[in-house]
Formats: structure tokens, sequence, C-alpha cells
């Protein structure tokens, strides 16, 4: 079980690189359309600003969050608004930013062990919403780092996002409106350093194995399964692959192709 306070550590080392790729940009640059279509580099830092925001809501006041999800104006546009009611300059955007996920970081790491906070169709346990949190920033972080045409390098944080990508798996398939499946699925992933990250069942017969880097891609929908080195071995692991999604709410678009390899029929 990992610690929070490390957790916590994670989270702002995640958040850390995010912003010192996006502090030095000018202001022009900020506008810049990312591969979240309507979506430009402001829109994602103020979709993390945003969502900080109502965490530290749902921290602090489940009946004010609450109401802040059955008031929405336009419910099927929840992120797309909080993202465009966040967007600002960035110079008033920018610290924001900090301030909100520092705000959040101290008071997720004040909260009682053992409590839930609610969310968007879940409750969450404060460890878990860190979780959440790293697994955005980072995702985030990917559309910001694939529209200046960064390599960031993978780091032992994505095994916090593998591990949601895998205890997610239900939820992929009842977000698309499938029948979640009883079967269980081993996933084995080559992770940077060397290590391997093992998930599930180690005799489980469906089975998903590749690079952790490819399989946090997958999971957070930055990248089509055609454009990586994935392989599923058995029908529930192979369908897993074509909806997995580790965030919380509807269906996710995904990405088209890039540069497509062969999957399997």
């Amino acid at each position: 079980m990992v610690d929070l306070t490390d957790l916590l550590t994670d989270l702002a080392a995640e958040s850390e690189q995010l912003d010192d790729l996006v502090s030095p940009l000018p202001a022009a640059d900020w506008a810049r359309p990312t591969p979240s279509p309507g979506w430009t580099i402001g829109h994602q830092i103020a979709h993390l600003a945003w969502t900080d925001h109502v965490a530290l809501l749902a921290a602090t006041d489940a009946e004010a969050f609450y109401a802040s999800v059955t008031t929405a104006p336009e419910p099927d546009r929840l992120v797309d608004a909080g993202a465009e009611e966040f967007l600002a300059p960035p110079a008033e955007l920018l610290p924001r930013w900090r301030a909100g996920r520092s705000a959040l970081a101290a008071t997720l790491a004040a909260a009682p062990p053992g409590g839930k906070l609610p969310w968007y169709g879940t409750r969450m346990s404060p460890a878990s919403m860190v979780t959440a949190r790293l697994m955005e920033t980072w995702a985030h972080g990917q559309d910001v780092a694939d529209t200046l045409g960064v390599d960031r390098p993978a780091t032992a944080r994505l095994r916090h996002i593998a591990y949601l990508g895998f205890r997610t798996l239900g939820h992929s398939f009842a977000a698309h409106g499938r029948e979640v499946p009883a079967t269980p699925v081993g996933v084995e992933l080559s992770a940077p350093g060397g290590a391997t990250w093992a998930f599930g069942p180690a005799d489980a017969a469906d089975r998903v194995t590749g690079p952790a880097l490819d399989f946090c891609l997958l999971v957070t929908q930055r990248r089509h399964r055609a454009d990586l080195a994935l392989d599923a071995s058995g029908p529930v692991a192979d369908a897993w692959l074509d909806v997995a999604q580790a965030f919380a709410g509807p269906p996710g678009a995904g990405r088209e192709p890039r540069n497509a390899r062969e999957v399997p029929a």
C-alpha cells in the first residue's frame, strides 16, 4: 500500500515538471491547440486548476460539492465548462493553478485516514484522490508535451497511473455500456529502469503485457492502441484495450491512430 505522503510527493513532482514546461512559454503559445479537440495549452492548465478546485471543495464541503454538480447549467459539458471558467491569461492562471494544487495537497495530507471524499459517480479515499490528480496531471501534461514536441522521460511515478488503469477495468467496460467481465486479467509491464510491474493474478489466462509507458498512454486515452506496443492475450484482455480509461465519467473519445501497428482481430 502506497503511503499518502509519498503519493503527495510524486504529485508535486509531476506538477512541477509540467509547471517547468509551461511557465517559460510566451503568452501566445498558451493559445496553441493541443491534441484534445477545442483545447489549447491554456485550457489544459485551466482544467487542472478547475479540477483541483472542485477536489478541494469535495474534501472540505461535501454539500457544496454536490450542489455544484446538481446545479451545473450544462451537466453534459461539465469538464469543458470548468476549463472555460478557469481559463485566463497565463499571468493569472499560472499562480491560480499553483495556489490551488498547494491548498489541495495540504488539505488531503491532513484528511482523516479511512475517510471517503465525494466525487463524480463515486467516493474516493484521500490516497485515491491524490492518485487521480497525479494521473490527470500526467495525462494533460502529455497533451502539452505533444503540442510542444517535447519527449518527456518516463519515471517511476507511472506506477501509480498503471495501477489506477488496472483497477478501473470494470469501470472502463461499464462506461462504454458493456457488461463488466468476471474473468480476471493479469497485467505485466516493463517499467522505467528495467523493473517489472505486475497487477492481477499471475496465472490469469487473459493478460496484457508491454511497456508501462504505453499502458499509461492507453488508459489515459492519449494514444490509440494501434500505436502502442501492448499485447493482449484472451478475449477480455483484448476487449479491454479498446475501452480502457483510468478517469471517471462517461467514455472518452480517445485518439485516432497515428502510426498504426497491426491489432489482432
